[in-house]
């Protein structure tokens, strides 16, 4: 992806004013082939401003099926997205509530209301996916929520096979009974239907899937239909009277320590290459100063809502390494420069990062929350979670025991392992490791979009300003200020700049045209 064209606000460029437009540049290579998406990366705006953004293969897939199906989860709130923001930055907290409907490609049906409820509305019924028999499907699992842990079940289907993940790369095929999915990630998996015997069988072409929300006060359950094509079309169904699955509260344990790369990684980097460890503490408190509640990682508290402040990228074009945070300051302060509120590191780096999960500090309740932890510029090589503290070389034991090789992710869960414990105490970690990393201005951040609001976000910069300066000065001027050339209108197209090589093909000869 071109710097400029990460899409995070402050950080690698200016937000689109109102009524404009901007050319994102992305390059792809055969190993970014996967399930991605896209959406607005300020406020809550990301509720409703999404996307799938599928990579497909430069030749054939490791994995043979017949058909695809994009399965984009997001949700639905009583609230308008400035409605909900407004509450979370005002002092005192102002929480908007739990999910009203978990949503499937845009169809739901939301608490307190029943299926066809507003004549022609079709929203306001469960969401169809349509296969027919005898078939494989890849299925396409995306996480567009802003809040919602989700687990999910297909009835009388129980097998599912995930062969890739957060589009970084293939996995050796893992099978589960259900799928459980946070905001930010993705799940690819190879879906068998039924054949015609099976379904006359059955005495039944409609099969209900299943979702609920996890790891809440409040538990949404959802329903959707699986049905088989057949020459008639019945009447929608109803959601069904009692549940079809009791689906597990502990989460957890999901899919831990489980899928491996499908190809062997000779990049991935032991315990003994790691150069640097930074833990990040997770905590909830109310900010002294404004009586906000608050997030923040290491004591320091990130958004993108600031009068007047210049992308951090574009001051490091503007500056060059005066813009650049101070290493030696960061390493002693939890691993961030105050001056720029951000945190260093060298390219060539074998960084490891740790979140900590603890309980709450407001008002010394000691709840404790789920967090989807994402990564922006680079996948990392995720080593796992745990109860209570990180112990790096527990870890890194278990894992050559087991001869297991992580797969790389962008986005893993800092789970609760209790719904609270003691205030500021631990309560679980997350950690992942990089090497190679890319140099420029990247984010990472809670995924949550409550938490977001609320400060959950860091900022990294990643090498010296020559590495990061790769756009020449002509080419890189109109990303300079808000509304610069590179920002378009119905009247005024964009400039357009090109980092990558347009006409340049990363596929080798065996890919399909």
């Amino acid at each position: 992806m071109a710097e400029f064209s990460d899409g995070s606000p402050l950080v690698s460029q200016y937000p689109l004013a109102a009524n404009t437009f901007f050319d994102y540049e992305i390059q792809t290579v055969p190993e970014d082939a996967g399930t991605f998406f896209y959406h607005a990366h300020v406020g809550m705006q990301a509720l409703t401003v999404t996307g799938a953004l599928i990579v497909e293969d430069c030749g054939p897939p490791p994995y043979q099926y017949d058909e695809e199906r994009i399965l984009l989860f997001h949700e639905h709130y009583k609230q308008t997205d400035a409605e909900f923001e407004k509450g979370l930055t005002a002092a005192p907290l102002v929480f908007g509530g739990d999910v009203q409907a978990l949503m499937l490609n845009g169809q739901g049906i939301a608490i307190n209301h029943t299926a066809g409820e507003i004549p022609g509305d079709r929203s306001c019924q469960l969401p169809i996916l349509e296969v027919e028999p005898d078939k494989t499907y890849r299925f396409r699992f995306i996480g567009a929520t802003s809040l919602a842990h989700s687990s999910i079940a297909f009835e009388g289907h129980e097998i599912l096979e995930i062969i890739s993940v957060d589009g970084g790369q293939y996995t050796q095929p893992a099978a589960v009974y259900r799928m459980q999915i946070g905001s930010g990630q993705r799940f690819d998996v190879l879906f068998k239907t039924k054949s015609l015997a099976d379904l006359q069988a059955a005495n039944t072409t409609d099969f209900y899937i299943q979702f609920e929300t996890r790891d809440r006060p409040t538990v949404y359950r959802g329903y959707g239909v699986l049905r088989y094509k057949t020459a008639a079309v019945p009447p929608i169904p109803q959601p069904p009277a009692t549940p079809i699955f009791s689906l597990p509260n502990k989460t957890y344990d999901w899919l831990e320590n489980t899928l491996r790369p499908l190809q062997p990684d000779p990049d991935f980097p032991t315990l003994s290459e790691v150069t640097r460890r930074i833990v990040l503490d997770a905590r909830q408190l109310i900010s002294p100063s404004t009586n906000q509640t608050i997030w923040q990682f290491n004591g320091l508290n990130w958004n993108e809502v600031v009068a007047d402040q210049v992308p951090l990228l574009v001051d490091i074009y503007l500056r060059g390494d005066a813009a650049i945070p101070d290493y030696a300051v960061a390493m002693s302060n939890g691993g961030w420069d105050p001056r720029t509120k951000s945190f260093p590191v060298k390219s060539d780096e074998v960084l490891e990062i740790v979140f900590q999960n603890t309980g709450s500090l407001v008002n010394l309740n000691g709840g404790v929350d789920v967090h989807p932890m994402h990564g922006h510029g680079q996948h990392f090589y995720d080593l796992g979670s745990g109860n209570g503290t990180y112990d790096p070389v527990a870890v890194e034991e278990a894992r050559v025991a087991a001869n297991y090789t992580p797969v790389k992710r962008d986005t893993t869960m800092l789970y609760r392992y209790e719904e609270k414990t003691v205030a500021g105490a631990a309560a679980g970690w997350r950690a992942w490791r990089f090497r190679k990393l890319d140099p420029g201005a990247w984010m990472i951040h809670c995924h949550t979009l409550q938490h977001m609001v609320m400060g959950m976000q860091t900022v990294w910069v990643v090498g010296n300003a020559s590495e990061i300066q790769k756009l020449p000065t002509d080419l890189s001027a109109g990303y300079f200020s808000f509304g610069g050339s590179v920002y378009g209108t119905d009247d005024s197209p964009p400039q357009v700049n090109e980092e990558f090589d347009h006409n340049a093909t990363l596929c080798d000869s065996t890919c399909n045209e």
